[in-house]
């Protein structure tokens, strides 16, 4: 590893994960802290007090955040870019709220239901698949970002033309914690994977069927014994995750795109991966984490060129 060049930063609603980086990306060092729902506006405060430790006598590292921290919650508000969009444009497109630091954009669409859409964070896991997944850059492709709002976004040789969103996630967190069809002693930290094929596959077999027909049946199931109370949770997140892949591929899915490219957590991506795996479609794991961090590894070393360099 080399000597510190950069801070990077993912600097989401509840959590801030900082990382000290060398010039090609490599972590260094790393720490975390409150989330800009928690930051109360004292973002500049916040981030550099977490970093003064890794700061040179001669001056402030230069740092690169992307998440919330650009939103009309964060330190300042990046605008959202709209689709298409190419990786320069999103790197060129950062805002920075004072010298030392750069904040990366979000993107904005209108889906395929010409309502608009947005995304903040995932362009740049994005960005960084595009440098882990060489294939990505080069024809029509399909990812998916699962996640309290996942995200599905089509690329055409590496240019960002459109996504879709869908709050899969807070659907499942809200009917888990608010509603009687899952009981609270069925909400397990790791999802069971038996009964979350049985979701999926009790979906597929009405898969036109609206959504809300179907939810009962996490409560009436157990009531008429065909499934364990605390396995409930784990075959409502099938149902959602199948409606969602459903959906999706129905809307977006491309002929001779190769698999699904699946960014994210390793548990979320294998739920993921099971649901197309219902419909014959092919999924390729990324590390969303490593994404993230190619990812503002990526625009660092944009902004760090001279002007001219991006013109020629």
């Amino acid at each position: 590893m080399g000597e510190a060049s950069f801070v990077a930063g993912d600097w989401g609603t509840s959590h801030l994960r900082l990382f000290l980086c060398d010039a090609r990306g490599a972590v260094l060092d790393s720490g975390s802290g409150p989330g800009a729902a928690d930051a109360g506006g004292g973002f500049s405060e916040i981030f550099d007090s977490l970093t003064a430790r890794w700061q040179p006598r001669s001056g402030a590292l230069p740092a690169v955040l992307c998440g919330m921290v650009g939103s009309t919650i964060g330190w300042i508000h990046a605008p959202y870019l709209p689709c298409p969009a190419v990786p320069d444009q999103i790197a060129d497109g950062c805002v920075a709220p004072r010298r030392d630091v750069h904040i990366v954009p979000g993107l904005s669409c209108h889906n395929r239901f010409a309502a608009p859409d947005f995304l903040r964070g995932e362009e740049t896991q994005i960005l960084g698949a595009l440098l882990l997944v060489p294939a990505l850059r080069n024809g029509r492709r399909l990812l998916c970002l699962p996640g309290t709002h996942t995200k599905w976004a089509v690329l055409q040789d590496g240019a960002v033309q459109e996504f879709l969103s869908a709050p899969t996630g807070e659907l499942f967190a809200l009917l888990s914690e608010h509603s009687v069809l899952v009981r609270k002693l069925s909400q397990k930290s790791a999802v069971d994977a038996d009964a979350f094929r049985e979701g999926v596959s009790r979906f597929n077999e009405y898969p036109h069927a609206q959504l809300l027909h179907r939810l009962f049946e996490c409560r009436s199931r157990m009531l008429g014994g065909e499934l364990a109370a605390e396995n409930a949770a784990a075959y409502l997140s099938g149902l959602l995750v199948a409606s969602d892949v459903h959906g999706a591929l129905s809307l977006l899915s491309i002929s001779g795109s190769g698999p699904v490219y699946l960014i994210g957590s390793s548990e979320l991506t294998q739920l993921y991966a099971m649901a197309l795996a219902s419909h014959g479609c092919g999924a390729s794991p990324v590390d969303g984490a490593a994404a993230a961090l190619a990812g503002l590894a990526q625009v660092h070393r944009r902004i760090s060129q001279p002007v001219a360099a991006h013109d020629a």
